[in-house]
């Protein structure tokens, strides 16, 4: 099995591995999701993305704990790790405390890479999952952005990004920012191939990474059109590999990193069989073909009596 190659942030200290294991399952928490991350690290994964909301900071880092303990890893070093601020920790006062918490329930010292889950605060408190529409406020990119800036400086996290922001949303951070954001995480796969987006952040220095690279099926997130995309199962029965793995090479070959979360062994092995070959010319203007049209679009932050009236004002048109 290749090894995973790695990329190069900007503004950061380390280089992160191009695969990652993501760790959204749904309903949120899962019993076996630490030894499916101990496994993973047995063959190979070293990068690893939680995220507040998916009450899995505390079984990822047992495994970690776990991991030394077995000898697994010689050190924390050796992996990378992910988390996010919550929505209702989208406030420049909340941002440091936020990811504190996040640090102690991973039994950590600092985070490799700290985003901004989504361009829009909840009032503090709300759960995520059962607000109501009086809930979604506005965030102040400037301040909130400044308290990561903070949290970066001070070695509480490597290096620091967003998830889920557009074009126009980036170059609002951009325009007061000291440190540019690191990383953009959003939804990226064959049906949403995010190539307008992917373009300015190349201009911008700034790492795409694609979460729901599947599309994420059976999740509120996500949907079950890549997987059942009649394109990518003739490629897959032609070249003797899955439908999965199709779709992650695809999104390998675009020059962005992956989050792919299974905690089933056969799947998290069948991941990584994916750097030693290669999409054909034909297969990738056959890719090129799919209709887009993207998984999650947010309509719970939409509003009439939020700050975003619609999906267009939302995604600034880029959906």
């Amino acid at each position: 099995m290749a090894g995973i190659p790695d990329v190069s942030l900007s503004a950061g200290c380390r280089t992160m591995p191009l695969i990652g294991m993501g760790t959204a399952v749904y309903p949120f928490g899962c019993e076996t999701m630490r030894s499916a991350i101990i496994y993973a690290i047995e063959i190979g994964y070293r990068h690893f993305d939680t995220a507040a909301i998916y009450q899995s900071e505390q079984p990822l880092g047992d495994a970690i704990a776990e991991a030394l303990l077995l000898g697994l890893i010689n050190s924390r070093d050796e992996l990378f790790i992910t988390s996010k601020l919550s929505c209702n920790d989208g406030y420049s006062d909340r941002v440091r405390p936020a990811l504190e918490k996040t640090l102690k329930n991973l039994g950590l010292e600092y985070l490799d890479l700290y985003l901004i889950h989504f361009p829009v605060s909840l009032k503090p408190g709300v759960n995520v999952m059962q607000l109501d529409k009086e809930d979604i406020v506005l965030m102040d990119f400037k301040s909130t952005w400044a308290a990561m800036e903070e949290c970066q400086r001070v070695g509480l996290t490597r290096s620091i990004g967003v998830s889920n922001f557009s074009c126009k949303k980036l170059t609002q951070l951009l325009s007061t920012a000291e440190i540019p954001p690191a990383v953009n995480q959003v939804e990226m796969h064959p049906l949403w191939q995010q190539k307008k987006l992917r373009e300015f952040c190349a201009t911008k220095g700034i790492h795409v990474s694609a979460y729901s690279p599947l599309g994420g099926k059976g999740t509120p997130w996500g949907t079950g059109e890549v997987m059942d995309c009649h394109i990518l199962k003739d490629i897959a029965q032609a070249r003797g590999k899955t439908v999965a793995q199709v779709s992650l090479r695809w999104v390998h070959e675009q020059g962005v990193s992956m989050l792919v979360k299974s905690f089933n062994k056969q799947r998290l092995t069948e991941n990584l069989q994916i750097l030693d070959w290669s999409l054909s010319k034909e297969e990738l203007h056959m890719i090129d073909q799919i209709p887009q049209r993207k998984g999650f679009p947010c309509v719970l932050f939409v509003s009439d009596v939020g700050p975003y009236k619609t999906l267009e004002e939302l995604w600034d048109g880029e959906i």
